[in-house]
């Protein structure tokens, strides 16, 4: 019994906290209060302060955390809407998809090279510019540790929904299909909540990309896998 009312307190905590900030974000519309980033900053705070163990957390956490598996499937309702510009635009999309899993995959790579991190690690940052659920189940099949590949996407997804529409302008993509391919595939699912300040179509193609690098991913991961280790 008192296992569930820590549960119930805790996935109502996170579902209030992302509440709040979500309501302070439409209003001032700061890069820096977007309520993902936000209320995970909020709520390791509290956790820090209060010195409450991860897996207390997680005990409601994961209640939200099962709602994910569901979220993927629906990225094929943005993929259907699109297929006409899809199957028209085949070769730049698919090009570019490709582009980013393998500069993600090697990005981590060379990261972990970088700071000697052990096999363990090195698995668990693979996956780390694919969708969360599909990161963690990747880091999980190739011996990673699952929790830790989450932490990994968020940090890619969040350095991508801050910097991202720099190096975007740096580079002169200014696209819809260009920077929502760019934001979806290096970003995933903060990619696309960016993409949707820039436009419709834009935020179309980051589900897109999200999505197909999410497969793409999934089948490139066991294989970078075994030719690095």
């Amino acid at each position: 019994m008192e296992v569930n009312l820590i549960a119930v307190f805790f996935a109502a905590l996170t579902i209030a906290v992302y509440f709040l900030t979500n309501v302070v974000y439409v209003k001032y519309q700061k890069t820096l209060l977007n309520p993902v980033l936000a209320s995970t900053a909020i709520l390791s705070v509290v956790l820090v302060v209060g010195n409450i163990p991860y897996d207390t957390y997680l005990t409601g956490g994961s209640w939200i955390g099962t709602l994910l598996g569901p979220a993927v499937v629906a990225l094929a309702i943005p993929l259907y809407k699109q297929r006409g510009l899809l199957f028209s635009n085949l070769l730049p999309i698919f090009s570019g998809i490709i582009a980013g899993v393998a500069v993600g995959m090697t990005s981590g790579i060379l990261f972990t090279q970088l700071f000697h991190f052990s096999e363990q690690l090195i698995l668990t940052v693979l996956p780390k510019s694919l969708t969360t659920p599909v990161a963690m189940q990747v880091a999980s099949d190739l011996g990673g540790i699952p929790s830790l590949a989450a932490v990994f996407v968020m940090v890619a997804g969040f350095t991508g929904y801050i910097i991202g529409p720099f190096f975007l302008n740096w580079l002169h993509i200014d696209s819809a299909i260009g920077r929502g391919i760019a934001l979806g595939t290096s970003s995933h699912g903060m990619g696309t909540a960016k993409a949707f300040e820039y436009g419709q179509q834009e935020a179309s193609m980051s589900s897109v990309a999200m999505t197909l690098s999410a497969v793409l991913g999934a089948l490139l991961g066991p294989v970078a896998a075994f030719l690095l280790l």
